[in-house]
């Protein structure tokens, strides 16, 4: 497997590297490319560690070189999120980056998986599927909005409130990846039962997560070691169910669901070619039902806003 983090010298990046870097199959590749001067170090850095995954870096001008061959990229480039800023601040400047690299894409590695890591996701995943249309190579079931972070979290609090074993708590988030887009079906987890109270507090504090942590460093960035993590735990996914493995993750990929809106994250079979299935996310609670119609008209408005990004 060839894999390559474009942005791999940013906080979101260098966390990511480090992880596949220890915990990728044996004999893979790992690209880095960032148009940070640092990158070259960030790879021998990471190639003085003992495992048999193969480590380059990749300058400003060398995207082609990071892109030929690959099987799986991962996207966190881009500017994090500041205190006072939500993510749609952020997108006249993340939509540029994410438009070009995947230009990169489409002309070095058409056929990869490409996940998509850079905020708003509601938004910058319909700029990728506009920018690879437009190249005309396309393919819906291979193009993911990372949203693992929102599962992690929504796990770890989960386990946190009823002194549970993190790693025996499954929480199933559908939706977007931003605010009320963000829609964890509390009444899904297994073995738990909670209070109205509950739940309306902990979906308030799933939705908000990334603000606890903006705040907390007090302007010194954003969601990196558990994005990082988060993006991690999506690549190693994708590349066991490449290898034939069956795995199933929540992400943010295209539907066709007019129910819904034109991208939502669902629990889906991952497989050799991407997605193999987008499954059923199941019955919702009359809360989580009003609180999915509430969201959509913003999540649909999302995602219009990366669509005539592209087209104008």
């Amino acid at each position: 497997m060839k894999v390559a983090v474009l942005g791999a010298a940013g906080g979101i990046g260098q966390a990511l590297s480090l992880l596949l870097k220890t915990q990728l199959p044996a004999g893979s590749e790992l690209a880095l490319y960032d148009v940070a001067p640092v990158v070259p170090g960030v790879a021998v850095d990471l190639s003085h560690i003992p495992t048999a995954v193969k480590v380059t870096g990749h300058g400003k001008d060398d995207l082609a070189e990071a892109l030929t061959g690959c099987d799986v990229v991962l996207i966190p480039a881009g500017v994090p999120r500041k205190p006072g800023m939500d993510r749609s601040d952020l997108f006249n400047i993340n939509a540029g980056i994410v438009k070009a690299l995947v230009e990169g894409i489409a002309d070095n590695c058409p056929t990869a998986c490409t996940c998509i890591i850079t905020n708003p996701v509601n938004t910058t995943v319909a700029i990728a599927a506009e920018t690879l249309k437009a190249k005309g190579v396309y393919d819906k079931n291979k193009l993911f909005g990372v949203t693992t972070l929102d599962v992690i979290r929504a796990e770890t609090f989960v386990a946190e409130l009823k002194g549970q074993d993190p790693a025996n708590i499954h929480v199933p988030v559908i939706g977007g990846h931003s605010g009320t887009t963000i829609l964890p079906l509390l009444s899904q987890v297994e073995g738990v039962d909670f209070s109205d109270d509950e739940v309306a507090s902990l979906t308030t504090r799933i939705q908000n997560a990334g603000t606890e942590v903006v705040e907390a460093k007090a302007g010194g960035g954003s969601a990196t070691l558990s994005m990082g993590q988060a993006a991690a735990r999506f690549c190693l996914s994708l590349v066991a169910a490449m290898q034939g493995n069956n795995v199933v993750e929540y992400t943010y990929v295209q539907t066709d669901d007019s129910d819904d809106a034109a991208f939502f994250s669902h629990p889906v079979r991952l497989g050799a070619n991407g997605v193999e299935e987008i499954l059923s996310y199941g019955e919702l609670s009359a809360f989580e039902q009003k609180a999915k119609e509430d969201m959509l008209e913003g999540l649909r408005g999302d995602i219009k806003l990366g669509v005539d990004f592209v087209n104008g």
